[in-house]
């Protein structure tokens, strides 16, 4: 009988369950190759799927190796939280803080008994502003459905442009392939802003990831923070609160609630809390080798 492996599947950043950004996590993976963990991962055609493995650096509590179905990530929010609460829950370790080893380097997640977890970003990184037309002709959208301030790439592991639409036409977004091939677009952050309540509505969009829509997005949720501060529309210093609400219009609705510090106009640290819930659990035979 051919070698397998344990999995399990969860909802991240969800009030229930079937909500949320699905995620598999696939636990002793270190004799995995690769090609191994690539073929996996398409098996699941998930957003994501992320491999436990043992940690090689002093002070980390695990590695994680997160694949969508056709490229790996240096880092992705929805599976660290995700598999942070998935080994809680399978008693690995307690409620506490641990630390991933990643691509991106550790990342401290706290997780807590109720099946929470909070995880801080990386480095903060922002870029320059970009004209925003292209993005608008990716997402088949219109000048007149551009909000501002101007789209800049930002994120805290992994950068996203971030495009800022009015509200009415977030519903309206949809990846226009000829234009994404045209300009380049790999994945885009579409949102509208209600500075009122700090929320932003928002879709991600994947294409060049083999990820057609995302329905929670970790990452690009700790980067809008980055963008917010950059742009002026959350304070330069001190600590700020934000929600992020996603995956609506793909029947997966989302809550990410965020935090960003900043000092002197600058972001310098972001956090991202969800919950998870266990809705699936088994084994998957291990893929020849690639």
């Amino acid at each position: 009988m051919a070698a397998r492996l344990s999995y399990d599947v969860v909802d991240v950043f969800s009030d229930r369950p079937f909500a949320g950004n699905p995620l598999a996590v696939v636990f002793g993976a270190d004799g995995l190759t690769t090609g191994q963990m690539q073929a996996i991962a398409r098996e699941f055609n998930l957003s994501e799927t992320v491999f436990v493995l043992p940690p090689t650096q002093p002070g980390a509590t695990y590695r994680a190796r997160i694949f969508t179905p056709s490229d790996e990530l240096p880092f992705a929010g929805h599976p660290s939280v995700g598999v942070a609460v998935a080994q809680l829950l399978r008693g690995v370790y307690g409620a506490g803080e641990v630390v991933q080893e990643c691509g991106a380097g550790l990342l401290p997640i706290r997780v807590y008994e109720d099946g929470r977890a909070t995880l801080t970003g990386g480095t903060p990184t922002v870029g320059a502003e970009l004209d925003p037309r292209p993005l608008l002709a990716a997402t088949g959208l219109s000048d007149l459905d551009f909000a501002g301030p101007a789209p800049r790439m930002a994120g805290c592991g992994l950068e996203f442009p971030y495009l800022s639409v009015r509200p009415q036409a977030v519903a309206t977004a949809a990846i226009e392939p000829a234009a994404v091939r045209a300009h380049g677009v790999v994945r885009i952050s579409v949102f509208s802003w209600d500075a009122q309540t700090r929320t932003a509505h928002t879709r991600v969009f994947a294409p060049g990831l083999s990820v057609p829509e995302d329905p929670a997005t970790g990452s690009a949720a700790l980067g809008l923070g980055v963008w917010l501060v950059a742009c002026g529309l959350l304070p330069g210093d001190g600590e700020s609160a934000y929600t992020v609400r996603q995956g609506a219009e793909i029947q997966r609705p989302s809550t990410l609630e965020c935090t960003v510090a900043a000092s002197g106009g600058q972001a310098v640290r972001t956090t991202v809390t969800g919950r998870v819930f266990p809705v699936a659990r088994g084994e998957i035979a291990v893929p020849a080798n690639q």
